[in-house]
């Protein structure tokens, strides 16, 4: 049984990647980077990953403990292999949490526990909030309505149909939350630490299960959340607001709502960073002529003064009518795309006085002055309106 432990179980300072004279702070170092790489937390239901976590920690649990490692370096994994089914007597995950919490500082094996009772937490909502460009520039109050898990008022969110004087210390852990398990070797003692398995790491357990809730502390309902938006604000750009998730069983902490934006098309207005820009059709008189028009704006209509021979594809910027920076200082322009609109279909009459004009030298087109040659900063004209 030994030779073929010794076959499949790689050695402890490759697995950390240290020489064999590594220093204990060399080891740790080494240790502490293998434990974030293969965090379960980082690598949900990944198999190979969560193995990779519990070799490293069997390889720490040797290594960083001076007689151990003399033992290892002598005899190798004979000399140290503790049993209770993993190497360096690790039964689960939450054994190394509980061994390492140096490590970790003090996180469980969920992340965030440590000894002791373990605190439920409520797991987190996501909800996707449509905004107008006009609600982006200026800022907008929202109320969302969500359904959720809500602590329930019948027990105070004990899940004890008493309230609180239905729930008792379990008597299997005496309110610890966690079991240990003393193994003695050849080599020494191992402890074992692991959740309570009557009262699942809580420490309490429910004598008396309400009837509202069945025990569980909550209920299913629908809540009213308040969420203030700021301006500037875009797609994919989200809120996280605390404790606005669903409630957790028993009495632990809610988890959180997070609010996701997304942007509903505008009918005249198409975002461009802090920019909106619109096209403009002009008939071909008017842009011959000049004249004034009114364009759609964020903040309703604006008048706008076209000069007298406006060319096709000109930018005509209004400032200051955009969106403003998140948190900055800056706001954007309205970009106005002129389009000059040559009809399609012509009476005889019209025919007539076009055709009138077609010699003019005034109709002629000139090379130099055509919009496409031109840059786009030339092209663009301020209006203050």
């Amino acid at each position: 049984m030994t030779g073929t432990t010794e076959q499949t179980m790689r050695d402890y300072y490759e697995v950390l990647g240290v020489e064999r004279s590594a220093s204990a702070e060399e080891i740790k170092k080494a240790y502490r980077k293998k434990a974030l790489q293969y965090h379960p937390d980082r690598n949900p239901g990944d198999a190979e990953a969560e193995s990779n976590f519990k070799e490293a920690a069997a390889a720490y649990e040797v290594l960083s403990n001076q007689e151990k490692r003399q033992r290892y370096d002598r005899f190798g994994h004979a000399g140290v292999n503790g049993g209770a089914g993993q190497p360096g007597g690790f039964q689960d995950i939450s054994d190394i949490f509980s061994a390492f919490s140096d490590i970790f500082g003090g996180a469980g094996a969920g992340g965030f526990g440590g000894r002791g009772p373990r605190r439920r937490t409520g797991s987190d909502l996501r909800v996707r909030l449509a905004l107008t460009l006009e609600e982006i520039a200026e800022g907008v109050e929202k109320k969302i309505k969500v359904r959720k898990f809500m602590p329930c008022e019948v027990c105070d969110a004990t899940g004890a149909e008493g309230g609180a004087s239905g729930v008792q210390t379990c008597t299997t852990c005496n309110g610890a939350g966690e079991v240990r398990q003393v193994s003695s070797t050849f080599f020494g003692q191992f402890v074992n630490v692991a959740a309570c398995p009557t009262c699942g790491g809580e420490g309490q357990v429910v004598t008396d299960p309400c009837s509202n809730c069945k025990g569980e502390g909550r209920v299913k309902g629908e809540d009213t959340t308040t969420v203030e938006i700021p301006a500037g604000v875009r797609g994919g750009h989200f809120l996280s607001i605390r404790g606005a998730g669903n409630a957790a069983r028993r009495g632990g902490a809610p988890g959180d709502l997070r609010v996701e934006i997304e942007e509903t098309p505008h009918d005249h207005l198409t975002r461009d960073g802090l920019d909106v820009r619109c096209d403009l059709h002009l008939s071909f008189p008017d842009a011959a002529l000049g004249t004034e028009v009114e364009v759609p704006t964020l903040k309703g209509r604006a008048r706008l003064q076209i000069d007298p021979g406006i060319q096709s594809g000109r930018v005509l910027r209004m400032r200051g009518r955009g969106i403003p920076e998140l948190g900055g200082a800056r706001r954007g322009d309205q970009l106005v795309t002129v389009q000059v609109w040559t009809p399609t279909k012509l009476s005889a009459e019209e025919r007539e006085h076009i055709e009138a004009l077609r010699d003019a030298p005034s109709f002629q087109p000139k090379p130099d002055e055509e919009p496409e040659k031109k840059s786009f900063f030339s092209k663009v004209k301020d209006v203050f309106s």
